[in-house]
């Protein structure tokens, strides 16, 4: 009795230890995984922007008188030459020897506008011509393989460039000649004598004719009523919309990024899928803005050029909001790993000289092997928005650990759990 006794109280004992070792053992602590992927890795400056006309006119009177109704609205196309607005003589003040003299002036001045025009169109088609020549000369070098061909991608965005300052240069010298038209006319019409009008109101055959400089579509109608009209008062604004350019308000530290012929994505504009455009330029002058915060920054304008088809953003007008990403680094078949599951190596090396200190700082991963996290220190090549390039360390297809916990170390027993 006695023996069965003492048999019944070690197996007592043996289980009480048993079950003590097991609710005090450590228990395996439950993390989220991803995977390592093989694929395209892109860093780039995320940033709300807004479309702009490249080129904007303004219609104003040629000289004062009696406005009649506009019939156009806002949106309506219009064509070079269209007759946009009527103006009749107001008063036979109209005709005294200084308006002559006036209008005489405005005609001259005209004139030399439209010859400062002939100047830059020469300017633009000069330059247009010199970046052709050297887009012909480098091209069969580059085949050979002695111009690299990143030089060769800047001259034939240099001829694009080139072909719109002409172009816009052409646009320019037109409209300048359309000016001095305009004034021309305006001297002859007050040159007629009195007799050609009533005084009391112009007859119809009289009046003067406002017409578009360009073709494109009327923006914003100042006045539309009939009434009397000053001298260079403005009557309404044309744009063409198929020349839309974007306007991203920069930070000046990441302006310095946006490189001009860098590519840009255009995303959530309104339509569907995504527009495409390169930086042109980045404007010399840097402005301060503050931001929600109250903070105040310094920021500058990135112009930017749309090269998808002009039919994919034809609802696109002046104005809109846009968000742009000026891509910085692109790279094929990087290995990336999410940016949530990195954190730095407690006794890292100091970046090295010439290196971003984000890319050449070593961080580590925890990978999940047979069941326990393992520590692995990583060397990273460049950071995106949620991805990281990691240059060495890890392989495609690796489990790490996503928002590691404070309390997960290096050959500790995890549990998968479900996102």
């Amino acid at each position: 009795m006695q023996k069965k006794t003492a048999i019944y109280g070690g197996a007592t004992v043996l289980v009480l230890a048993a079950l003590l070792a097991w609710a005090f053992a450590p228990r395996p602590i439950g993390v989220e995984v991803a995977t390592v992927a093989q694929g395209r890795f892109e860093a780039g400056i995320d940033e709300d922007a807004k479309t702009r006309l490249r080129d904007r006119y303004s219609v104003s009177a040629p000289l004062a008188g009696r406005l009649e109704r506009i019939v156009l609205r806002e949106g309506d196309a219009v064509q070079a030459g269209e007759v946009l607005a009527r103006l009749t003589p107001a008063l036979p003040a109209l005709l005294d020897e200084r308006s002559l003299r006036e209008q005489q002036a405005r005609v001259d001045a005209a004139q030399a506008r439209v010859q400062a025009a002939g100047a830059r169109l020469q300017r633009s088609q000069a330059a247009l011509a010199q970046a052709q020549i050297e887009l012909r000369r480098n091209e069969p070098l580059a085949q050979q393989g002695f111009v690299a061909p990143t030089r060769l991608d800047e001259q034939r965005l240099a001829v694009r460039v080139a072909q719109a300052d002409a172009a816009a240069a052409q646009q320019d010298q037109q409209a300048a000649r359309f000016d001095a038209a305009q004034a021309r006319a305006a001297l002859e019409l007050v040159r007629r004598p009195a007799s050609a009008a009533s005084p009391v109101r112009p007859a119809a055959p009289g009046a003067f004719e406002v017409r578009a400089p360009v073709s494109g579509r009327v923006l914003r109608v100042a006045q539309a009523s009939e009434g009397l009209v000053a001298l260079g008062a403005l009557l309404l604004e044309l744009g063409d919309t198929t020349r839309l350019e974007v306007v991203a308000p920069l930070l000046t530290t990441d302006a310095l990024q946006a490189r001009p012929g860098a590519p840009v994505r255009i995303e959530r504009w309104g339509g569907p899928g995504v527009l495409h455009g390169r930086v042109r330029s980045v404007e010399p002058g840097a402005f301060t803005k503050v931001s929600a915060l109250g903070v105040e920054e310094q920021r500058v304008n990135v112009l930017i050029d749309l090269s998808s088809p002009s039919a994919q953003w034809a609802a696109l007008g002046d104005g809109y909001r846009v968000v742009v990403r000026v891509l910085t680094r692109e790279a094929d078949n990087a290995t990336l790993v999410p940016l949530s599951a990195l954190f730095p190596l407690p006794g890292a090396a100091a970046p090295a000289a010439g290196m971003e200190a984000d890319a050449a700082q070593r961080m580590a991963v925890f990978v999940v092997r047979e069941g326990r996290a393992r520590r692995v220190p990583v060397a990273l090549e460049a950071r995106g928005s949620t991805h990281a390039w990691v240059k060495e360390g890890l392989q495609a297809g690796d489990p790490v650990v996503v928002y590691p916990p404070s309390t997960l170390t290096d050959g500790a027993r995890v549990a998968l759990r479900a996102p």
